[in-house]
């Protein structure tokens, strides 16, 4: 029985590399989109078995926002995720939005046309050290920022002082402050390189 795929991912190289390489006998490539919201109206216009799909897909929404969308289609694809990106965050976001997998671009063409029929067939495709860190991110869930907080830490990474930041966000250097105080307890950081660091770790930034 052949599986049908619809590729998504916004470099159109990528896309002609694992439509070559996919479209077999086994799997069938019906579609190709570059961005999430061509790739929902596809979905719901070609009714894949499964979505291949990457994480970050330039302007618009993200593969994780894609992904939700996909799972709400009746009938809904399986969506696969194939990315070049392992953070933790981004791991797990794409899980709990209800993506049955998750493979890296450095997969072997195989390796990525057997978790397709597996996806299609309703199993989890996670290697054994994705499918361990994604359980330690359930069982330690991350610290949940606010969008303000998240975005003081974007200023922080870029180098920024606490009066441009406060200037940046148009708010008082005492209210930044604040901020960095709930971000350092949050990230269980005494220090803005180490908040820096671990929010990058995670996938926060």
């Amino acid at each position: 029985m052949t599986t049908t795929v619809l590729l998504v991912d916004d470099h159109p190289v990528v896309r002609s590399g694992l439509r070559a390489v996919l479209d077999t006998e086994a799997v069938r490539v019906v579609g190709e989109a570059a961005t999430g919201e061509e790739a929902i109206a596809l979905a719901a216009h070609l009714r894949p078995d499964v979505v291949l799909c990457d994480l970050r897909l330039g302007d618009g929404i993200d593969g994780i926002q894609t992904t939700t969308a996909l799972r709400a289609l009746d009938p809904a694809p399986a969506v696969l995720i194939l990315t070049t990106f392992d953070r933790d965050a981004e791991i797990l976001g794409a899980i709990e939005a209800g993506a049955t997998g998750y493979l890296l671009k450095d997969a072997a063409p195989e390796a990525i046309s057997d978790g397709i029929q597996r996806a299609a067939a309703g199993e989890m495709i996670l290697t054994p050290e994705l499918a361990t860190r994604v359980l330690q991110g359930i069982r330690n869930p991350l610290p949940k920022l606010t969008d303000r907080e998240v975005e003081v830490l974007r200023w922080l990474a870029q180098g920024a002082t606490n009066r441009e930041i406060a200037r940046g966000l148009f708010v008082s250097e005492a209210t930044v402050k604040s901020h960095l105080a709930h971000i350092f307890t949050k990230l269980e950081v005494d220090s803005r390189s180490r908040a820096i660091h671990v929010a990058r770790e995670t996938g926060l930034i």
